[in-house]
């Protein structure tokens, strides 16, 4: 085994000229770069050599265990797909190293970019959604329920009521606040658009409200069809796309969580809305949110949301909701309430590691790790923001202006 040596850097205002392998020098060039941002940290080559970067206690310490390792380029995308793929280990503070994304750039390839915009504006949304979908809800029941809430089983986030509450409590606390927001009662009829496990059937239909599921994966229809025979639940469960979905009749109220991140089509969506629900009738959503539409990291497109996903944009959705036919009744901010939430659904998948890693895979577990953990970090940051949003509908369909008028909305806006 190689002996292993530690190597701090000079001030950072002089040159660094290494003395040990091409990919020491390289490690230097990295760490030199996390100095700038703030980070406290070792670099470890493949022979065990140990570069420090910062004066203060190291936070964590990246272990690059291979040529491969060194030759990746220094962006956010290609470290976290070293790391995904083995080349790259890490010890010690795994939140903190996330502070790297304040010292390399994002990493997109021109290729990643095309396709993104090729799905987005030459091919059919609810084609691409499909795909999306797919790519990433099909791992099986088991493999999401052993991080999620275990009560409600929700893949969005839940609100707190104190920090140190548990997970499930802020699940059930994350119903209460739709069920008062549409003013629920027995006997009216539900629309839960992206139904995943159940925790809207579950919960409304335990006080009486008929809850329909929408939902394009097969694996949560019959997860939900078993919940409601076996709870005895008034309820159903269509497979489809929001985009495409024609109700028998008008519905009392609607509720999505989590899912208009997966529907960039705000038009058509609250078109598809407001045709779905009663006068008077209103629509609870919840999202994870960016502050400009179609931002989103490389290594996020590549590994967790493919397709057309895209981060909430509220005001673009709020527009939409106004042209048609809605009027906002509450936008309310809960972005330290994600932050809570998927930073308990990283403990759970860090705790349940070994039953991952043999189930699906290593690979698996780590592109969950970066997920959940660059979550955390995101809301932290503020690179992520969360809301929920209810709005009303009205009884005219709103102005629904075409291209001609919103390009004139546009040129105004420009004075």
């Amino acid at each position: 085994m190689a002996t292993t040596t530690r190597r701090s850097l000079p001030p950072l205002e002089r040159i660094i000229r290494p003395t040990g392998t091409a990919g020491a020098a390289r490690l230097h060039e990295l760490a030199r770069m996390l100095e700038r941002v703030g980070m406290s940290c070792e670099l470890e080559t493949p022979g065990g050599e140990v570069i420090s970067a910062g004066s203060g206690t190291p936070a964590f310490r990246a272990i690059f265990k291979d040529e491969e390792a060194l030759r990746t380029p220094f962006t956010e995308f290609s470290l976290g797909r070293a790391y995904v793929d083995g080349h790259i280990d890490v010890e010690g503070d795994f939140l903190a190293m996330l502070d790297m994304r304040d010292a390399v750039g994002f990493g997109a390839a021109l290729g990643q970019k095309l396709r993104f915009a090729y799905d987005l504006f030459l091919q059919a949304p609810t084609k691409v959604n499909d795909r999306a979908i797919h790519e990433h809800y099909t791992l099986g029941d088991d493999f999401y329920l052993t991080f999620i809430d275990k009560r409600y089983r929700f893949y969005s986030h839940c609100l707190f009521h104190s920090e140190d509450e548990a997970l499930e409590d802020a699940a059930e606390h994350k119903l209460e606040s739709m069920w008062n927001a549409l003013r629920l009662e027995p006997g009216m009829r539900l629309l839960d658009i992206g139904g995943g496990w159940g925790g809207v059937t579950e919960y409304c239909g335990a006080r009486g409200v008929h809850v329909t599921s929408l939902t394009l994966v097969e694996d949560s229809a019959n997860y939900i069809r078993r919940l409601i025979q076996e709870k005895d639940l008034p309820g159903e469960v269509v497979v489809g796309d929001v985009l495409n979905f024609r109700a028998r009749e008008p519905f009392d109220h609607a509720v999505m969580y989590g899912v208009i991140e997966h529907v960039p089509n705000y038009r058509r969506y609250t078109q598809r809305v407001w045709d779905a629900l009663k006068p008077g009738g209103r629509v609870y959503m919840d999202a994870s949110a960016v502050k400009e539409k179609f931002a989103i990291s490389p290594f996020t497109r590549h590994y967790t949301w493919p397709g057309q996903h895209s981060f909430l944009a509220v005001q673009d959705l709020a527009e939409e909701l106004i042209f048609n036919g809605f009027e906002l009744v509450e936008v309310k901010r809960e972005t330290r309430d994600y932050e809570l939430t998927i930073a308990e659904w990283a403990r759970r998948l860090d705790a349940a590691h070994d039953y991952i890693a043999s189930g699906w895979g290593e690979e698996v577990w780590r592109a969950f790790r970066v997920f959940l953990w660059g979550g955390k970090h995101a809301f932290q940051t503020n690179r992520l923001q969360a809301y929920h949003v209810v709005g009303e509908r009205r009884h005219d369909p709103g102005p629904r202006p075409g291209a001609v008028r919103r390009f004139g909305h546009y040129v105004a806006s420009l004075r």
